[in-house]
């Protein structure tokens, strides 16, 4: 190329001075980059590597690695313990502050009988205190087919760091602890509910501020919640009736150890036939559906525990600040009429969200 070739060429390729600098347009919006725009702007960005801090959470280590299968295996120090840290993690749910406190430990559940809140509580539970929950039901293990109970608690102890059992016997819950060298804890038995009738102390706890002093009727059905609730109140002061048509009171052996219980505390334990003595000044009126899972006897049951249905004239008949509970699942218009279950004295469903924390509880004092 010649230079004036060069020169010519190099005037058409640099701007003039005092002229802007013309670049490319950039290209046309098309009508879906119109559309989206807006979404895009509203996006957030999630995950990366930092780990939420925890709050520090100071708790007794006097539970850890033990069993839960029956109302007394805790003391009234203890009891008062889980209750206190269960009250904790709830503020701490509520608030929405991570509290991932068991990394890496898995929960084995075995279940011989449906669940909702016993099982959703314990697998949300786990999962919120950082840890993992496998759900064994009854066609999911070998035991179906012959293999120990023995022999399924040391293979599991193997793998998981604790156990939950809900099993129609209580003597196959015993078999199981007593072959582990993990904590098992007891999520309903044909004689204990031990775990549900914590979560009612703190269901109590919270709505009266204290429970020593309080009183505790139930209505129908001596059954497994019933015993729990004699034992557990009793050891925390709370005096608790119990009115069961003939034939269907409490165990023995349950009122038996809730009667030496309220000996320490000051509490009473009262159980008799008449429903309106045992709601009388109640600061709580309690009752459990007529027919329990595995109960072939329905229709004589129906007709002997009718008489002890909650009516809104029941709970007049307590305190006007007495509150309504009920374990569920429940049945309107059997063993309590709807007006009283869906009523403004009702704490059916706070009782029920308690199970979440108090398992929350148990786990970390055993697992911590």
């Amino acid at each position: 190329m010649s230079e004036a070739s060069f020169a010519a060429t190099n005037r058409l390729t640099q701007p003039t001075i005092g002229t802007p600098e013309l670049r490319p347009l950039p290209p046309a919006a098309s009508d879906y980059d119109r559309l989206v725009s807006p979404a895009r702007s509203r996006t957030v960005s999630l995950g990366g590597h930092v780990q939420p801090k925890l709050s520090t959470l100071t708790i007794g280590a006097r539970l850890r690695g033990r069993d839960l299968l029956s109302d007394t295996d805790l003391t009234p120090d203890e009891i008062g313990e889980v209750l206190e840290t269960a009250a904790k993690l709830k503020r701490l749910h509520r608030n929405g502050e991570p509290h991932a406190y068991l990394p890496g430990k898995t929960l084995g559940m075995i279940f011989q009988h449906p669940s909702t809140r016993t099982r959703v509580a314990f697998e949300a539970g786990m999962a919120q205190l950082g840890g993992q929950a496998i759900y064994l039901g009854v066609n999911d293990l070998q035991l179906k087919r012959g293999e120990t109970i023995g022999d399924t608690a040391q293979v599991l102890s193997r793998y998981v760091n604790a156990l939950v059992a809900r099993v129609a016997d209580h003597g196959d819950l015993v078999a199981l602890a007593d072959a582990a060298s993990i904590p098992v804890f007891n999520g309903l038995s044909d004689r204990s509910h031990p775990l549900q009738a914590l979560s009612d102390l703190l269901t109590l706890r919270e709505r009266f501020g204290a429970l020593a002093g309080l009183k505790l009727a139930y209505l129908g059905d001596g059954n497994n919640v019933a015993s729990s609730l004699l034992v557990a109140g009793a050891a925390m002061g709370v005096s608790v009736a119990v009115a069961a048509p003939a034939g269907y009171e409490p165990a023995s052996e349950a009122v038996t150890q809730a009667a030496w219980l309220a000996k320490a505390t000051g509490a009473t334990v009262r159980v008799g036939n008449d429903a309106w003595a045992a709601v009388a000044d109640a600061d709580a009126v309690y009752t459990d559906v007529h027919a329990s899972m595995g109960q072939t006897d329905g229709a004589a049951r129906a007709v002997a525990l009718a008489p002890y249905k909650v009516t809104p004239e029941i709970m007049a008949a307590a305190k006007p600040t007495a509150v309504f509970l009920h374990c569920l699942p429940m049945h309107r218009g059997e063993e309590v009429d709807a007006a009283v279950a869906d009523g403004p004295r009702s704490v059916i469903f706070d009782q029920a969200e308690n199970r979440l924390h108090l398992h929350k509880a148990v786990l970390l004092h055993a697992l911590c």
